[in-house]
């Protein structure tokens, strides 16, 4: 029930696309003797936001919360302490006038702790929700760390620690060699012509409107589904009856209902622009989070055998139930429980399909408004047919009978369901490194999938709930052929590519399947065997030494749109000789989950406020993104100077047409040549380009 209300409030008290973050938080420690110490915990909010107690009844909001990492050099003395200065316990309209205590202004706790070894970091997190009087942000986490060494810090109280983030100059300098003040943009002639190219193409290949006709079509599956087709004559007939009297009532209730359909297809996006709205990098987390990727996989596996007819998946019948006692209020509030009441009890049949739809849009590059453009798109597909068959009831006439045909379309849904399983498991064991599900496996896995939807569809194999088949359909046969020729594409991905060595990139298959390079037989580093670095240091020494500018690119395991560039535009001829012979790549991923070093693992202040301690190199490169380009979108493609310190040109992102890529990478070649040009004082010794095996020794 408390998670219920919590999502009622957040999806009714929608946060704007502002980056809110009215909480700051600093740590210090009060030494009480030798080996004895106070940790206090100070919350500073902006006017007329509040924090929660630690201490608070189920059912309301989240409470403050204190996490510490296990450390046998500290021993916790009792629990955290909280102050009552500030303290104000009142109902509260945001949680049905339930009695709550929270803290404006400023909240202070305190933890009591003895320490064994002086030199000890104690570390942990602290889980805390804030509100103002009209919305919530959802609870979020803020990591510290507490040192009690003498030789950093007096034994005097309100003694200040080394908890807080480096600032900004001493954690680039650590972390990258350089510092945001550094990196200068160099102006060039051609500049505003490729980033106006560039911009237009950026700007189609990100339209959400692309994002909507896939929603629509997710759509359209569902319609066809046995959940949700019969259910179209059967409303559409209510509406019409209703509206014998008065034909406008009846059409107007109808569009009504489909609007309501719509409706609550969106609402279900909402939280999702508060996670952004907290952390602009939450989606790429969660998308490429290792665990949650496993469990998609898990579920979509699930949602498959649903489909082939081994189970039934439904949500709770009180909800149904609930939601039909909704419809007889009437009016405006019965349509619209009416609308709630077809999205539940279709959901054995939608909820596979959303879950697609939810999964392949977290990611960084505008997941949220991504998500929405395709529940949108979805939710028409669903609510038009009610609304135009209730303006126009003899098209009924002309919508085929309900039969054996909707069960085939659910076990057609079942094998592409098992198919998009293993893109989440291939996501976790490429961010992993477990070098498990390369592209042999996975293309072999994809031709047995097809192969066995194949001969479903010419009747060789059947399912539970499959009606006799008497005969093949021409549309049967059609898309059976259909499919057995996807099924020799597939095969065809094992063509060998003899310029690049390695097995030959699918276009269909880009981002779904891993790297052409990730391979058991034709392992390669780098993308389109060039020689590249993955480590920024060492990429812009080697560029230092050649004489070369870099080609930084932020990209992803896991990003579709970077798959793409990679292996269907890098390897044009004109492309590929620019950045194999004039440029030194630099390949950061945003979502490697390797440890960093211990020296590397420090907080640092995100750009929108707020700190965030780095764990991972996808962590370092995705802060040095956002830090030196206040951006978080992959792929971005920025040309530096040799030393890695002059933007020679603007900054692109997804830029699918060779020509335009091509004046981005001519453009930064011509400013460096400029660049090198008015400073005569640079030593320019031609430097032969080191072979394969020095490169590689290099990069190690």
């Amino acid at each position: 029930m408390k998670r219920l209300l919590l999502l009622l409030i957040l999806v009714t008290n929608v946060v704007s696309a502002q980056i809110l973050d009215p909480v700051k938080w600093s740590f210090k420690t009060e030494a009480i003797s030798d080996n004895e110490f106070n940790l206090i915990f100070t919350a500073k909010l902006d006017q007329g936001w509040a924090i929660y107690s630690q201490h608070l009844d189920d059912g309301g909001p989240v409470p403050t919360e204190f996490f510490f990492d296990k450390n046998d050099a500290v021993e916790l003395i009792g629990e955290v302490a909280e102050s009552d200065f500030n303290k104000s316990v009142a109902k509260d309209p945001l949680f049905n006038n339930m009695t709550v205590t929270k803290f404006y202004k400023v909240a202070t706790f305190t933890q009591k702790v003895r320490v064994k070894d002086l030199k000890a970091k104690f570390t942990g997190s602290v889980n805390f929700m804030t509100c103002d009087s009209q919305r919530c942000i959802p609870p979020n986490d803020e990591n510290f760390e507490f040192s009690f060494d003498n030789s950093k810090s007096s034994t005097t109280s309100n003694n200040e620690t080394t908890t807080t983030a480096l600032n900004d100059t001493d954690a680039n300098e650590l972390l990258y060699g350089m510092t945001a003040n550094e990196l200068v943009k160099t102006e060039t002639n051609c500049a505003n012509q490729v980033v106006s190219k560039a911009t237009e193409v950026k700007k189609q290949g990100k339209s959400l409107w692309n994002i909507f006709a896939l929603g629509f079509a997710g759509g359209l599956l569902a319609l066809l589904t046995p959940c949700v087709f019969p259910m179209i004559p059967l409303t559409v007939s209510f509406f019409t009856k209703k509206g014998e009297k008065n034909k406008g009532s009846g059409i107007s209730k109808a569009l009504l209902y489909g609007f309501f359909i719509l409706a609550v297809y969106l609402v279900l996006s909402i939280p999702f622009h508060l996670l952004d709205s907290v952390n602009p990098d939450i989606l790429n987390e969660i998308s490429t989070n290792v665990w949650l990727n496993i469990i998609f996989f898990v579920i979509f596996v699930f949602f498959a055998f649903s489909f082939f007819g081994y189970y039934e998946l439904t949500l709770p019948a009180s909800w149904t139930s609930k939601t039909t006692q909704g419809e007889s209020v009437g009016g405006i509030l019965g349509i619209f429980f009416m609308a709630l009441t077809l999205a539940i009890v279709s959901f054995s049949c939608t909820g596979p399909i959303l879950g697609s739809l939810l999964a392949g849009s977290l990611t960084a590059d505008g997941g949220a408004w991504q998500l929405t453009a395709g529940m949108g798109g979805f939710g028409v597909a669903l609510g038009l047919p009610f609304a135009l068959f209730a303006m126009f009831p003899n098209m009924l006439n002309s919508l085929p009978k309900s039969g054996g045909w909707l069960n085939s379309v659910k076990v057609v849904l079942g094998f592409l369901e098992l198919a998009l399983a293993f893109k989440f498991l291939s996501n976790a064991d490429l961010v992993q490194h477990w070098n498990l599900l390369k592209i042999e496996p996975f293309l072999i896995i994809w031709i047995l999938i097809f192969a066995g939807l194949t001969l479903y569809l010419f009747g060789k194999i059947k399912f539970p709930h499959d009606s006799p088949l008497k005969k093949l359909s021409f549309f049967r046969i059609s898309f059976g052929i259909l499919v057995a020729a996807f099924t020799i594409y597939l095969a065809s991905g094992f063509r060998i590519n003899q310029e690049t060595k390695t097995f030959t990139p699918l276009t269909l298959l880009s981002g779904l399947a891993p790297p052409v390079g990730y391979s058991f037989i034709y392992p390669k580093e780098c993308p389109n065997n060039l020689e590249c670095f993955k480590d920024l240091k060492t990429g812009i020494a080697y560029a230092q030494k050649v004489n070369k500018p870099i080609l930084l690119d932020f990209t992803g395991y896991a990003c579709v749109n970077c798959r793409k560039m990679e292996e269907h535009v890098w390897p044009l001829p004109k492309i590929d000789d620019y950045i194999r012979n004039n440029y030194v790549l630099i390949s950061l991923y945003v979502d490697d989950k390797k440890e960093l070093p211990e020296n590397e693992k420090v907080f640092v202040n995100r750009i929108n406020g707020g700190q965030r301690k780095l764990e991972t190199y996808g962590n370092k490169w995705a802060h040095y993104q956002t830090q030196f380009f206040q951006t978080n979108s992959q792929p971005f493609y920025a040309l530096l100077s040799s030393d890695g310190k002059k933007v020679l040109n603007q900054p692109v992102g997804y830029t699918p047409a060779e020509d335009d890529y091509a004046s981005f990478l001519q453009c930064g070649l011509d400013a460096f040549k400029e660049l090198q040009n008015s400073v005569p004082s640079i030593e320019r010794i031609a430097i032969p380009t080191l072979d394969s095996e020095d490169t590689k020794n290099l990069i190690e």
